[in-house]
């Protein structure tokens, strides 16, 4: 299996571009391939899906978005083209959170998605992203990430720790000792300490 492709936009259309290669032309289906400047060297991860009639190469800047396509096409009722829409018109951050929300109607809102398949994506993906999210953004915020693994590892859940997320990232240049603090606040608020 190709793991990426690392080569010159050749061109692109809505849904795909033409990626050179050492002399080959790969069309790799993208989220946004307009967002991609014309000749530019740029690295794709890709998956590659193989049919009776077809094989088709998915591209993804980011492993993030390549891992989320995986988890999303694991779905059923869920295949490529479905995945690779969610993921054109929803950042991945907001799709996971999302999906550990129980968000229904954020997702019935997405491209190809209704009812059934958006309760059958927070039923089979429900507290499988969330170490995924926690990555991105502590790559982004260290005091963040040391406050996590504190809260870790003073025996709280991913899950109870992800909910606490979108309130410790109001706080800008929090300090580790800040965030674990404000954590433990929220959580005895909803303990009803």
């Amino acid at each position: 299996m190709i793991a990426f492709i690392k080569g010159s936009v050749c061109s692109y259309n809505h849904d795909s571009l033409i990626l050179e290669n050492n002399g080959i032309g790969y069309r790799i289906y993208l989220s946004n391939p307009q967002s991609v400047a014309l000749n530019k060297e740029i690295t794709l991860f890709t998956y590659q899906h193989v049919r009776e009639d077809a094989i088709t190469l998915f591209g993804f800047p980011t492993i993030e978005e390549h891992d989320l396509f995986l988890q999303l096409i694991s779905v059923k009722g869920v295949g490529p083209k479905t995945a690779l829409s969610m993921l054109a018109s929803c950042p991945c951050k907001d799709m996971i959170m999302a999906i550990e929300n129980n968000d229904i109607k954020r997702l019935k809102a997405l491209p190809g998605i209704g009812a059934k398949t958006a309760s059958q994506i927070v039923l089979d993906l429900k507290g499988k992203l969330v170490e995924e999210i926690t990555e991105v953004e502590t790559k982004e915020n260290q005091q963040l990430a040391d406050a996590i693994e504190a809260l870790k590892s003073l025996g709280y859940k991913s899950l109870e720790i992800q909910s606490l997320k979108k309130e410790l990232l109001e706080i800008e240049g929090a300090t580790t000792d800040q965030y674990i603090r404000k954590a433990l606040t929220i959580l005895a608020k909803r303990k009803g300490v």
